[in-house]
This record gives structure tokens, sequence and C-alpha cells, in this order.
């Protein structure tokens, strides 16, 4: 498969030329990746209105996800708030100029049908916002979308013990379907924790109430060259992102947007332009030509994945397999995902696809403060504790994606050496300890977060995040309403939700989870 990017990159790299252009370093540094890195010069295109190399080359991503792509430079953070923007835009398309009289051909008249042409572009009319159903292990990129686009937001009950997991069903769904009219729904599959649900049963339904259904993906790029497809596009999403620096060989910043042929066709379609636009309402005018190329090099690559998987899934299953008979419990079903559950207590998402049952292992001695016996903390007397092991791990040159009091989770992929599973391995089953007899102490039960599926907001998340805050010690926030999301990344998923009130459930779960300060909505 051809490289326009890269091939063009390399032509102009090697002619030489004297550079008075951006960027500031003129091809020269201390990388040594400068001489590649370039500017939107004559013959390079343009991202926000590509027609030219990159236009090809989004071409052929589009050919090998089945559904037309676009690029991003800018991580699935952007792709999430473009696709929510054409979500609204699509629904919204018969809708036009609800409060004027397009016959009126004076400025005026212009002026009146262009706002209310606006007014139904940003999903408002005179009496509702466009609203979105979504589960709530968002991602906060998310929450800034909702923000900008004030969007209704709907959260669906969640019935997990965990913030990072929502367990969905047909039937919920579809009852919260009808409850709310939205007119999108937004999952995260797959999750944090590497739970891949079927999504067809789910994508029939919204499509049975007239709703759209978005995907963030960005755990799954790869899903697609599986034998079968369990990405999202081929599932019956209608706008999906992924992260392609996530499980694809890409730099830090590549990701796609996708749309559907449904969305992409016939009256109404959402066209290359209007996806470009979007990108651009919420983009850099500055895009990573690295970045770029990096995307343009995957699509190779790409073409045969598929035999790659194939020799790489054996051996991770392998592992898992060796891992559980060693006495690791293992969450989740997503293949290239290896998730541990770092406590003694069932876990919420025991039952579900994936879970599994097997003795988590202990900590060796009483104290538990002995270097030697990591998965004790010194502040915890549970006989798990994933922080710990991604300390004790990190001790050994080894480090995973995610780790918190719970779980621990490693992002694998074919770039993975089987010297590196070896070592993952080694080190997994040499913290295994058993429980000495004598050792039993008083184990603090699971604490699930903050999932609140009946309680009200207190305003939007759009009138929470844009107002006047101040930061405030956890433990002091009782009672105050919650203005910012305040979560790291990873694994940049919310406890509580901007505009909702904190509850001394919330101050449990901020202790569990380690957020010392929050932001509320100001007094003053």
């Amino acid at each position: 498969m051809q490289t326009p990017i890269r091939d063009f990159v390399l032509r102009y790299e090697s002619l030489r030329p004297a550079r008075f252009h951006m960027p500031g370093h003129k091809g020269r540094g201390p990388l040594g990746c400068e001489e590649w890195d370039i500017t939107e010069i004559p013959g390079a295109d343009s991202l926000c209105e590509a027609a030219g190399i990159i236009a090809g080359s989004e071409a052929n991503a589009s050919k090998l996800f089945g559904c037309p792509t676009f690029y991003s430079t800018e991580g699935s953070s952007h792709c999430i708030r473009a696709m929510l923007l054409l979500a609204m835009q699509y629904t919204c398309r018969d809708k036009h100029c609800l409060s004027a009289r397009s016959d009126e051909a004076t400025w005026d008249g212009e002026k009146r049908i262009a706002t209310a042409s606006v007014r139904t572009g940003l999903a408002m009319t005179d009496t509702k916002r466009f609203r979105v159903l979504a589960a709530r292990n968002v991602h906060r990129a998310f929450l800034t979308a909702a923000a900008l686009l004030d969007l209704d937001v709907c959260w669906l009950p969640n019935v997990d013990g965990s913030y990072l997991s929502a367990s969905v069903t047909p039937e919920a769904l579809d009852a919260a379907l009808a409850e709310t009219g939205a007119s999108a729904v937004y999952l995260t599959c797959p999750d944090y924790l590497g739970f891949l649900p079927d999504l067809r049963p789910l994508a029939a339904v919204c499509h049975s109430r007239g709703a759209l259904l978005l995907v963030d993906n960005a755990h799954g790029a790869y899903l697609r060259f599986l034998s079968p497809s369990r990405h999202p596009m081929d599932l019956g999403a209608d706008l999906c992102c992924d992260s392609a620096h996530k499980t694809l060989p890409v730099l830090t910043g590549g990701a796609y947007l996708h749309v559907s042929e449904a969305l992409s066709t016939g009256e109404g379609a959402l066209h290359p332009q209007a996806v470009r636009d979007a990108l651009a309402l919420f983009g850099s005018t500055s895009p990573s030509y690295l970045i770029l190329q990096s995307l343009d090099l995957a699509n190779p690559y790409l073409e045969t994945l598929s035999e790659e998987l194939a020799a790489f899934l054996p051996r991770v299953e392998a592992l898992k397999t060796r891992l559980r008979a060693a006495g690791w419990r293992l969450m989740g079903d997503e293949p290239l995902k290896l998730t541990l559950c770092c406590h003694s207590e069932p876990c919420p998402e025991q039952g579900r696809r994936g879970s599994e049952e097997s003795v988590l292992p202990a900590a060796q001695k009483d104290g538990g403060t002995d270097p030697s016996t990591p998965l004790r903390s010194a502040q915890d007397d549970r006989p798990g504790n994933g922080l710990a092991l991604a300390a004790a791990l990190e001790r050994e040159g080894i480090l995973c994606e995610f780790a918190d009091p719970d779980f621990a989770v490693f992002m694998l992929s074919p770039q993975n050496t089987q010297e590196e599973l070896d070592r993952l391995e080694q080190a997994l089953i040499r913290e295994i300890r058993p429980r000495q007899s004598g050792a039993s102490r008083q184990i603090k039960p699971l604490v699930p977060c903050h999932l609140s599926p009946v309680a009200s907001p207190v305003c939007s998340i759009r009138e929470a995040m844009l107002a006047p805050a101040e930061t405030v010690p956890a433990a002091k926030s009782l009672g105050r309403v919650l203005a910012r999301p305040g979560v790291s990344c990873p694994p940049a998923v919310p406890i509580l939700m901007p505009g909702e009130r904190i509850s001394a459930a919330d101050l449990v779960a901020f202790e569990r989870y380690g957020i010392e300060a929050v932001s509320v909505l100001s007094l003053k």
C-alpha cells in the first residue's frame, strides 16, 4: 500500500531546501527527527481541507477499516468532540429554520434564518437541547464536549461497582431510550478494564428507537483486524473514534474518526468536508506531520495485522491461562488487555463474561511493610493492592498501563517481544505469596464508588464546567457541587460528574482512589 504523506516528506527532505517556513528548528535539532517535521508547504496538503496526499492516505485507511476514516493528530479526545457535534448536526438536519421563513430574501431574513440554523445546529430549540444517553464510565473528553456543545446528558443506570466499567444490557438500554427520548447513545467499548460487550444488539436497540450509536473505541483500533472483526463500525456503530497510538505502532496523538456508510450517503449525509469542519472546530491549525506520517505508515502495517494477531494472540491467551493457574484473577475479555483484580473481595464484575473467580494472592506477612511483600500497602490492610503491585513491577523495570487499589491493567500488542512477556509472567508469579496461618486481619469491604443512577444534577455540565470554581480538600467537600472532573490520565474516567452534589459515599470513593482535592462551584 502506498504511503503518500511519508513519500512526500522524504522527497522534500532529500532536496535539502532552505527552509524559510515553520517550524523554527529548520529541519535541524537534537531529536534527530526534525528534518521530517514540516508544515503546510506547497504539496503537503492541509488536514482541515485535505484534498491531496493526506486525503489519499485517509482513503487508504478507509479501505482498511471499511468505512470513511479521517485522521486526527490530537488523539481520541479530539475525535470525541467532533463526533458528538456531527451526531448533533446529522440528527438535526431536518429541523432547520424552526422560527424563520426561508422565503425571506432580505439581509434581515437571512440573518434570522442563519440564527435559527445555528440554534438548531447546536441542538437548541425553544424547549430542548440535544440529548445523549451515556454510560457513566466516559472519558473526561466527553465532559468537555458536553460543556462546549451544551449537551443534555442522561446517564444509564450503572450496575457495576467500578467507576471504570459499565454493563449495559439491550433491555436496560431500550427502557432508558424509551424514558429519555435521547437522540444518541454514547458507549465506551472496550472499557479500561477490558470488557468488550457485543455491540450488535445494542446497535439494534438504538436504531429501532431512531437513535445514533456513538462509540469511544480508543483502546480497540486493532479490533477491526480480528477474525471475525469486533470493531464497533462492523457491529452497527454510526460514529466511532480509535486511538491508533494506544494499540498500533503509531506516535502518541494519532487517532481515527470513523463514519458509517449510512451517515455518509443519501439525503442529509455527513460529507467529508463536514467531518473535517467538525474536527477543525476543536483542533489545532498546526497538525503534527510526524504524527501524520506515523498514521500513513501504519496503513501497510494494517494490511498484515490480521496475520500478526493470529500469531500473537495464542501467546497472550497462554500467558493468561498460566497466570490464572498461579492464582491471579483476571478481568475482562479484550484480547490485548491483561487486567488483574487486586482485592480479595468478590469483584463487582464477577458473573460477567471474562471474569475469573480464582483465589487472589495474599501478602506473606501480617505487617505487610517488608519490601519483599509489595502486595500489601502500609496504609492499606487489604490483602491485595494494585498500586503496590505496580510499584513492585516498576522496580523490576516493568511498567503497567494503569493501577489503582483494585486493579492493575496491562496493554499488550504484537510489538511486545516474547522476552517481555516472559519477564512480566515471571515477575507476577514472584508476587504470589501464600497466606500464612495466623496472619488473617480485618479486611475492608470493597466500597463501590459513586454511581448515582438516579441522582439529579444541580446544574448542567456546561454550567458547572464554565462557572467560577474553587479548589477545596476532598474531605471537606461534602454537599458542594462538583465543577470539574478532576481526574488524571490514565484513566481520565470521572468518579462524579460536573454539576452533581458531593455525597458521603463520594468522600469514601475520593479517599479510596487518592483524590485529595476537588474543584467545586464557588460560593462567592
